[in-house]
């Protein structure tokens, strides 16, 4: 996107469902129903342009093992009426999948693949199944193990290295070691979470953003909670080291359940759709980290695709970065001196709204568009950390 031969790419709207909590309002729908609720209403929010038209539906999705169906694109194409000619193609880069394929479709967008896509993530993290390993030999009689797909590793390779392989959260416990973090600046960054999202709901800041589920009971994001304070969240024990340790479940991102897409175009592609663009795609970058500190994965890619933007984090008006934990954020956000911490997720971020896998990339992205629009010019950028040892980011400009 940073070539000079590339064509503009424009985010012409950008939605999400509420995020529901595990086991919540949301766990009796279907991953692809999730997608295809938020396909649809792409569609039906822009009158002007002929579904036939979309080149292709891109989809981020980090299990795939169950409803998913292995490619929830396509499946949320045709469950969400669209043309059977429309195709589908569905990304994995785990926590960052949502905004792999924003990436990927702006990508085809600017090297003249496509005029018109639609990109997006989901996640259903309730509805993540178990799953068996086939066995060694035909008929066993033993007991067989199960492993559940909802987070985190499962059935390791046993040449992977030890130290990387550690779960989640003690990758963020290693952050807070690292970098001086303490459980009260993890708490006071919680707490913001909530009350940033509490606000925003209250301000009709999400009334653009948000399409509810016809049929359930879940008007705005779940798992924010109002009545949060650092008393409650100061008595939460550690989950990860029951001694000495920081991460608790307060500080952290719940499991969650949303999908979120984006409709994005080039100059063609937009007079089809007759709308003013909220945002252009500027550049991406992805970057590499040694696995048990992938919280850090965006420190990197956020200054990479600064410098492929010609920009710098003085020129940043809003910054969407995913809250996996405290932390991490934190973690983050202390590597970056030049940035200004008010800018980042004004309106709350994953601690309270929550993190559906797939689909969280595809929320930042989108959330960052619609806060640019608002405030009618700016630079936004969009960054995740990713398990495994990844970082993914992505900057606007309006």
């Amino acid at each position: 996107m940073t070539d000079p031969r590339a064509r503009d790419v424009y985010i012409v709207d950008a939605v999400r469902t509420p995020v529901g909590k595990y086991g919540g309002a949301l766990a009796a729908v279907r991953p692809d129903d999730l997608a295809a609720h938020v396909v649809r209403a792409l569609v039906d929010r822009t009158p002007d342009l002929d579904p036939a038209r979309i080149d292709d539906v891109c989809f981020g999705d980090a299990n795939g093992a169950g409803e998913d169906n292995r490619n929830v694109a396509r499946m949320a194409v045709l469950l969400a009426g669209l043309p059977v000619t429309v195709p589908g193609v569905t990304v994995n880069r785990l926590c960052g999948s949502g905004l792999e394929a924003v990436i990927q479709a702006a990508r085809a967008i600017a090297h003249g693949d496509a005029h018109i896509a639609v990109a997006g993530g989901v996640e259903s993290m309730s509805r993540a199944p178990y799953v068996l390993r086939k066995p060694e030999r035909a008929f066993p009689a033993g007991h067989q193990e199960m492993f559940s797909s909802t987070l985190g590793w499962r059935m390791v390779n046993p040449r992977m290295a030890p130290e990387w392989t550690v779960a989640l959260g003690e990758g963020a416990e290693l952050i807070a070691d690292q970098h001086g973090i303490t459980r009260e600046q993890q708490d006071v960054f919680a707490l913001a979470s909530h009350q940033k999202a509490v606000r925003a709901w209250r301000e009709g800041a999400y009334d653009d953003e948000v399409v509810p589920l016809p049929d359930v009971d879940l008007p705005r994001d779940e798992t924010i909670r109002e009545a949060s304070s650092l008393e409650s969240l100061s008595k939460l024990k550690p989950v990860f080291r029951p001694a000495g340790g920081t991460v608790t479940a307060g500080n952290s991102s719940p499991l969650n359940d949303g999908a979120a897409a984006l409709l994005l175009v080039d100059e063609e592609g937009l007079r089809a759709t007759g709308r003013e663009p909220l945002a252009r795609i500027r550049a991406s970058a992805v970057t590499g980290i040694e696995p048990q500190l992938f919280g850090l994965g965006p420190v990197e890619a956020v200054r990479r695709a600064l410098e492929r933007a010609g920009r710098g984090f003085a020129e940043v008006t809003t910054f969407e970065l995913n809250e996996a934990f405290a932390a991490q954020a934190l973690g983050c956000i202390g590597q970056w001196p030049e940035l200004d911490p008010a800018v980042v997720n004004p309106r709350g971020g994953a601690i309270a709204i929550g993190h559906p896998l797939g689909a969280s990339g595809a929320r930042l992205a989108g959330a960052v568009a619609h806060q640019l629009a608002a405030a009618g010019s700016g630079t936004g950028l969009a960054a995740l950390c990713i398990g495994v040892g990844q970082g993914l980011a992505l900057v606007l400009e309006r």
